[in-house]
Parts: structure tokens; C-alpha cells; sequence
């Protein structure tokens, strides 16, 4: 099961997880015209009803962009920003000092689903290419609210698809502003079993010796 994976497992999924980061960091220092760095800090597996613990509460204000993806492991996503951060990494790309309000306007909605966008295909990317599975995602969403809310709306979406979720959290530095944003990778019934397997990271069992199971 999805809540089950072994570190071997969550080490394969972080890894492609720092590899979309990479990605996601050299297109927006191309987008911004200046030095982002990303990394991965965490990547964990959680009940989604649960993911409201680890971004800061259910009435916590989030940005998030929510797409599917389709093709050989159907999936859906959601990357969540603080409200704050979000307006700053929307100012960047706006640039215009005199356009950039710190409020949520056309503009930095705009720019928001631009670098969404750009984040969540660098991860879709990165599994696609590492795994060799055919992957593609659908235009993003996008969603200003509480983040119960906001997952209240995902999860009615999803009907009885996916109770659980891999989130890999990510920290985006740019300008010396760290920038934490929240991954979540929803997989359908089989696409996470379809994923780990194309990694080369199948479920294994052990012996009570230690040793793997042959299958």
C-alpha cells in the first residue's frame, strides 16, 4: 500500500523529486533573469485528509495549483504556496514595481499560474523521464483559500481515487528569500505500484532472516 513504502522506495521518489527541482530551478532563473535554487528537504507519504497538519492547519491561506495528469500512471497534483510568498515570487516575474500589488489581482494571478505551471511540469517531467513513462499533464487551475478548503474541493474531485498522498516538499531560494512550497502527487488506484516499478523500486518483502523474498 501507499502508506507502506520503504526508505529504498521514498529515497527513488526523492530523488526524481530533486531532479524536477533542478529542472524547475534552471527555467525559472531563465524566467526571473536571476539565480533560483531548489531543494527537496522532505518527502513523506500521508493519508490526504491529513495534509492540512503539515502546510499549517486547515484555515491557513494558501495559493494552489491543481492539475491532472494523464498518460501510462493517471495522477493529480496540487503545489501549495504561503500567500505571502506567493505575491513575492509573483512580483518577480511581474517585475513592474508600479503593477505588482501585494494583493491577489489579474496580474499576479497571472504570473502565479506561469511559474505553477513551470513547477509542476518540471515534476511531471522528471518522473515521465526518469521512469519512462509516458506522462502529461493538463493546464493548471488555480485556487486562492483556506487550504481545507481547497483540499475539501480536491478531494471531491477525487471521489473514492486517491486516499492517500506522496508529498515532496520543496524550498525555493531566490533574491535570499527562502520559499517553501508543498508537492503533492495524488496517484490513481495502481499508478504509484506503476511508478515504483518503472523506478526499478518494486514492493519488496523480507524474510524473517532479513533477506528479500523471491517473487
Amino acid at each position: 500500500m501507499i502508506k507502506d513504502l520503504s526508505p529504498m522506495q521514498l529515497d527513488a521518489i526523492r530523488e526524481v523529486g530533486n531532479i524536477g527541482a533542478g529542472h524547475a530551478a534552471t527555467v525559472l532563473s531563465q524566467l526571473l533573469k536571476q539565480k533560483v535554487a531548489m531543494t527537496v528537504p522532505r518527502v513523506n507519504i500521508l493519508p490526504l485528509p491529513e495534509a492540512c497538519n503539515v502546510v499549517g492547519g486547515p484555515e491557513q491561506p494558501m495559493v494552489g495549483i491543481y492539475l491532472r495528469v494523464f498518460g501510462d500512471a493517471p495522477s493529480k497534483i496540487l503545489f501549495l504556496f504561503p500567500e505571502d510568498k506567493a505575491l513575492f515570487v509573483a512580483g518577480l516575474l511581474i517585475e513592474d514595481p508600479d503593477k505588482c500589488r501585494n494583493i491577489l489581482g489579474e496580474l499576479e494571478v497571472s504570473a502565479l499560474k506561469e511559474i505553477g505551471n513551470i513547477l509542476t511540469g518540471a515534476y511531471v517531467y522528471a518522473f515521465s523521464d526518469f521512469t519512462g513513462l509516458h506522462m502529461i499533464s493538463s493546464v493548471p487551475a488555480f485556487a486562492f483559500d483556506m487550504v481545507g478548503a481547497i483540499l475539501n474541493t480536491i478531494l471531491a474531485d477525487l471521489g473514492q481515487m486517491g486516499d492517500y498522498a506522496v508529498l515532496i516538499d520543496t524550498r525555493l531560494i531566490a533574491c535570499d528569500l527562502s520559499i517553501d512550497g508543498h508537492f503533492f502527487l495524488i496517484p490513481d488506484p495502481g499508478s504509484l505500484t506503476t511508478i515504483l516499478e518503472a523506478l526499478g523500486v518494486k514492493n519488496e518483502c523480507q524474510s524473517p532472516s532479513g533477506s528479500e523474498c523471491q517473487k
